[in-house]
């Protein structure tokens, strides 16, 4: 009986304290602790008021980064006087002006030059009307004008060029003006937020904005390094189109992180792969380029190439590693020590990737900066710090079958080309005898407006075997005879091509700009 009588006690206590906790949840607003119904109902509510206030917030960031970086951001249309050409030749006026022949002549009796016009972005980096762009929105502009975001239009002059990185600096008179923030690359993430800003397409499209996010980091490649010898690319899918070079990327902060220069694509327009110079090499180059007019990079001295996957598996070092074919005598890879057959796997304790890091980390540092190196030499594993020269000429340590500058940036501006040396697979290209043997260096690349295209008619793949009457064996034996030849000096070369007949040797002669 008293164990019946305890156990009615003991429901009834549970009954009085399920009630009471219940009614007292309800009173302080609590009632989603006891009850699953009500807590599920609840909690999809709170889930989806939460959803919507992410989704405000991110549409506000973004609004409020539009707002703080658009008026920073300018139009740039550029100007170029085109020489009319006819038949190969070209001319100020016509010709055949006063003849019965002078209405064939393009239907246009003195019609003189004509002008081509440009379309790029830049943004403000400083408010006494410093302007960052690239070096391929200005580079062949005869007159260049600025709209700013206020609808102000300003003439602007080129305060210095760096064709190496694609960066260029621009000035209009003007002060006070809005200028956007450096942010820091170590700060930057793959899958981040970023906003891209210019005029894509058209005139009338100036200061768009877009959207997306970094979608990889430190991208180099060889085929990259034809555009740009000195940048790990930020890539996005950020709409980035023809017109917005020039433009800035940045963060949810309105920092800048990186100038957008180039896009991939099959189509020649937006496909969600664009890429922009870091900000790192931006602050660096501009800098540089305000201050002085030119660019100083650090020079290593080596000529290096890619590591095959059996040497990467035979000495276990990574596939992104940088394998040094040739150390150049004198240099600061000579002085710390490095050798032929040495594999370079970290820069500053960065594990190379890909091969042509070495060149853009090297490029970024200063003469007189170090660079603390890993390497391989067979079964041994070495640490080597290295005192960086100055980059005095403008090839590019060679990378064996691509090629790095190895002269100065003004040389290869003045003479619009890229060279590199040839090798056993260049002449394997050419259909030629494996016994054929041709020691010279090749043209990789060549401006279609330069003097050495026009007039001194070299095209790419031409081989180059002599200079101002000395043999050419390598970019080396270029860039020294180059570099000992007096402003304004004319030198004749000697050029193989190939023909229907085989390697056809000519002399043409190029100028050396004052």
């Amino acid at each position: 009986m008293n164990g019946r009588k305890s156990a009615l006690l003991l429901v009834a206590v549970f009954t009085a304290g399920l009630l009471f906790a219940t009614a007292g949840a309800n009173l302080f607003g609590n009632g989603d602790a006891v009850g699953t119904e009500s807590r599920a109902a609840d909690t999809q509510d709170l889930g989806a008021e939460q959803s919507t206030i992410a989704r405000l917030d991110l549409e506000q960031a973004f609004i409020d980064v539009a707002a703080r970086v658009g008026p920073s951001v300018v139009q740039i249309r550029s100007e170029e006087v085109l020489n009319r050409q006819q038949n190969g030749l070209f001319f100020d006026e016509n010709p055949f002006d006063g003849t019965p022949f002078e209405r064939f002549f393009d239907g246009q009796p003195n019609q003189g030059p004509q002008i081509r016009e440009g379309l790029g972005s830049g943004v403000i980096v400083r408010s006494d009307g410093y302007i960052v762009t690239n070096n391929h929105v200005v580079q062949q502009a005869d007159d260049l004008e600025i709209r700013l975001s206020d609808g102000r239009f300003l003439e602007a002059k080129v305060v210095g060029t760096d064709p190496a990185s694609d960066l260029a600096v621009i000035r209009v008179h003007a002060d006070d003006l809005p200028a956007v923030t450096y942010g820091s690359m170590d700060d930057v993430r793959v899958g981040q937020w970023v906003l891209a800003f210019g005029s894509p397409l058209s005139t009338e499209l100036d200061n768009t904005v877009t959207a997306g996010i970094v979608s990889a980091l430190s991208r180099t490649s060889q085929n990259l390094s034809r555009y740009n010898m000195f940048a790990s690319f930020i890539q996005t899918d950020a709409a980035i189109n023809p017109g917005n070079s020039g433009g800035p990327l940045v963060d949810l902060r309105g920092n800048l992180i990186g100038i957008n220069s180039m896009i991939s694509s099959r189509t020649g327009g937006n496909q969600g792969v664009a890429f922009a110079i870091p900000v790192n090499v931006v602050d660096n180059v501009i800098s540089q380029l305000i201050d002085s007019g030119s660019v100083e990079r650090g020079y290593l001295g080596v000529q290096f190439d890619r590591v095959s996957p059996a040497l990467s598996e035979a000495l276990d070092v990574p596939r992104g590693s940088a394998q040094v074919v040739d150390v150049t005598s004198g240099s600061a890879a000579k002085s710390a020590g490095l050798e032929p057959g040495d594999v370079i796997t970290h820069v500053d304790e960065h594990e190379l990737t890909d091969p042509n890091q070495l060149r853009t980390i090297i490029g970024n540092k200063l003469p007189g900066d170090t660079a603390d190196l890993k390497i391989t030499r067979g079964d041994e594993r070495l640490s080597l710090s290295v005192t960086l020269g100055s980059r005095t000429i403008d090839f590019a340590e060679a990378e064996g079958k691509e090629s790095e500058r190895t002269d100065d940036e003004s040389s290869l501006e003045e003479l619009g080309m890229t060279l590199r040396p040839v090798t056993p697979g260049m002449l394997e290209r050419f259909d030629l005898d494996e016994d054929t043997v041709i020691e010279g260096v090749i043209v990789d690349a060549i401006d279609r407006s330069s003097a050495a295209y026009r007039d001194g008619e070299l095209r790419r793949n031409d081989i180059i075997t002599e200079a101002d009457r000395q043999k050419i064996r390598n970019v080396g034996d270029f860039s020294r005879i180059y570099a000992g030849l007096d402003k304004g000096e004319v030198f004749v070369i000697k050029v193989l091509r190939r023909d229907q007949t085989g390697m056809r040797p000519h002399f043409s002669a190029l100028q050396k700009p004052d």
